[in-house]
């Protein structure tokens, strides 16, 4: 986690835009005339928005993608629009109301460009997030691993696995369901009983962790529900030495699918589907649902054997898991667990990695 140091560089450019508005002129007697005082407004603001996005994701490990942006969003447009207001009362200047769309326009603009590196980089735990506790009340449990079931209506093999081994710990590595869309209304009852199950072992001591997927999206709301809830990469358990992802961000080639997962779980989508109503919120889950079918096929084929390697290495001393690729592959301290569709799960079993009987 970063200094709050980190936190004087917004500050720092928050008390120049003021300062700067609330001259007459600017230092050495310059001015930008229109439409160029726009551009000086877009850009400083773009500055600020990327300074504080910066901060927040430095300092903050508990904040989605999309709530940030939006936060930050906020508060550079509120700031420009109080600034722009307050100029009004100093000499020689006015309150333009253009201004404000410029300094809100920068502001949407410097987020968009600090994501940029999402598309490329191999580090990118910056850009996830989780919430709850990093470590079992008993590690010496047995830890249930569960990659890409895919649920539909019925929840295969969990009951089953339930009975087998009441006393286990459960980690879900993303695609639980065909998709779950975390807003209000859109629960299916296959959702709502997965939740109810996880009270059940909650309720009972047991440790249950969900990492999210390409097929989950807008669940942060249910983090109080889970022992541990997350998302991107950096998942992990980290005084077992056991660390994960879901396997979608793996490959760094991949630029079209890390393209759709900025845009399917950004800000702007989250409002929308926020607003929709039910029914059509509900038709727009089914078809990110028929999306992600093919969404990321060409890299799904063939298991990215290099790529994996390279994102294993990068936990050294540590097993690295994924799901994703329904393809059962270990890669050095890398293993990539099966597709338990028709319920074949995995376990964590004194530092090995196993078939759950």
């Amino acid at each position: 986690m970063a200094r709050k140091s980190i936190w004087i560089l917004p500050l720092a450019i928050a008390i120049t835009i003021v300062w700067l508005s609330h001259q007459p002129r600017l230092p050495m007697g310059l001015s930008l005339p229109s439409p160029w005082d726009k551009l000086g407004h877009f850009m400083a603001f773009g500055v600020l928005a990327a300074a504080l996005e910066t901060a927040l994701r430095r300092t903050r490990h508990d904040f989605p993608v999309y709530r940030r942006h939006l936060f930050v969003f906020l508060v550079v447009a509120i700031f420009g629009a109080t600034d722009e207001w307050h100029q009004r009362f100093v000499p020689g200047r006015a309150c333009d109301f253009f201004d404000w769309v410029a300094d809100a326009l920068g502001g949407a603009v410097g987020l968009v460009m600090t994501s940029l590196p999402f598309l490329w980089s191999r580090n990118l735990e910056v850009f996830g997030w989780w919430r709850g506790v990093r470590e079992r009340p008993e590690p010496s449990r047995l830890l249930i691993l569960v990659a890409d079931p895919h649920w539909g209506e019925e929840l295969t093999g969990l009951r089953e696995a339930t009975n087998a081994n009441p006393g286990a710990d459960w980690l879900f590595l993303g695609d639980v369901f065909d998709v779950w869309v975390g807003i209000p209304g859109m629960e299916t009852a296959a959702q709502r009983a997965f939740l109810w199950w996880v009270q059940e072992r909650l309720a009972a001591g047991r440790w249950v962790g969900l990492w999210m997927g390409n097929r989950e999206f807008f669940l942060d709301r249910l983090s109080p529900k889970f022992s541990l809830l997350g998302e991107g990469t950096g998942g992990a358990l980290p005084q077992e030495g056991l660390t994960w992802e879901h396997g979608d961000l793996v490959n760094p080639r991949d630029r079209f699918y890390r393209i759709w997962n900025l845009v399917a779980r950004s800000g702007p989508l989250w409002l929308l589907a926020r607003l929709l109503p039910a029914r059509i919120a509900s038709g727009l889950a089914v078809w990110l649902e028929r999306t992600m079918r093919t969404t990321n096929r060409s890299y799904k084929l063939a298991f990215p054997t290099a790529a994996f390697r390279i994102a294993a290495a990068r936990h050294e001393g540590a097993t690295f898991l994924a799901g994703h690729f329904h393809t059962h592959e270990i890669e050095e301290n890398g293993v990539a667990l099966p597709w338990a569709h028709g319920g074949t799960f995995m376990a964590w079993r004194q530092g090995r990695v196993e078939n759950l009987e």
